[in-house]
């Protein structure tokens, strides 16, 4: 068994060494998603454990860091309480580089799990609630995770716009293929400045962000037994390429060995991708 899993790892590696592009790579880390303590002591919880994962994973070397914003009980919330003190907490505990707040709230894809992009805020189901908290806040993120399949998705993104929050707009492989819900109210809205696209395992990149055109940028990831798939697939495509690592998408690492902590996730994708991530901003 172990064999098989280090087989697969170098199978990982040698993907990554044959298809990498000349560009810079920008690592996004998923610190928590929709995960519950259920999902074991790995995954941070409390504001506290969030803070420290954030810095061990930038130190790692992570660009952008996404969070789900949680009350110290672990309950997810967009309360300006918890988001405010959550960024501050961020800013001031070495998270450099683009904060990203997941304003989404359900539908999270990778057995319930969701990513950064979904399954959450469940305190905040109603959408014009949504709204009214993000009108409220008082410390911004840099951007925000918006699931355009949702209801009032539109009306969100162009609060966030209003407020100065750039918007991550949300949708699937699935949906993106399937001219969904979600990718129609999408190219209604004209001030996404990037597309985050969720890939299911055995679904195909390039068909997946085709229909972008190339006027948007995009993020690619997968959950679960898709992520390590979709980061290397995602590693190849563009001159600035963004993918994503973390406990809020995978729990296992590419040899099936439980992940110790979201440090230890970035750490071997830097090590896969063979390059220092960057910080999206640098060079803009």
């Amino acid at each position: 068994m172990w064999a098989e899993r280090n087989d697969r790892a170098e199978q990982v590696a040698r993907a990554v060494r044959k298809g990498r592009a000349a560009g810079a790579v920008v690592l996004q880390v998923a610190l928590n998603g929709a995960r519950t303590g259920a999902d074991g002591a790995a995954v941070p919880m409390s504001p506290q454990a969030l803070v420290e994962s954030a810095r061990r994973s930038v130190a790692a070397g992570a660009g952008e860091v996404l969070v789900h914003p949680r009350t110290p009980c672990g309950r997810e919330s967009l309360s300006p309480r918890v988001v405010g003190p959550l960024l501050e907490a961020l800013r001031a505990g070495g998270a450099a580089g683009p904060l990203v707040v997941c304003a989404s709230v359900d539908g999270g894809s990778g057995g319930g799990a969701g990513s950064g992009a979904g399954g959450g805020s469940g305190g905040e189901a109603d959408p014009a609630g949504r709204v009214a908290r993000v009108r409220a806040w008082e410390v911004l993120p840099d951007r925000a995770e918006v699931r355009f399949a949702e209801p009032g998705a539109a009306e969100l993104a162009r609060a966030l716009a209003e407020r100065g929050v750039a918007v991550d707009a949300v949708v699937s492989g699935h949906d993106v293929e399937a001219g969904g819900a979600g990718t129609r109210e999408l190219r209604g809205f004209a001030g996404a400045a990037r597309v985050v696209v969720e890939l299911g395992a055995g679904q195909v990149l390039a068909s997946a962000v085709s229909g972008w055109g190339g006027a948007t940028e995009v993020l690619v990831h997968g959950c679960d037994a898709a992520a390590w798939d979709v980061l290397l697939r995602g590693a190849g495509t563009g001159p600035r390429r963004l993918v994503r690592i973390g406990l809020g998408d995978v729990l296992r690492l590419p040899e099936g060995r439980p992940a110790r902590s979201n440090e230890e996730l970035v750490a071997v994708a830097r090590a896969l991708l063979g390059q220092e991530a960057t910080n999206w901003t640098r060079g803009a």
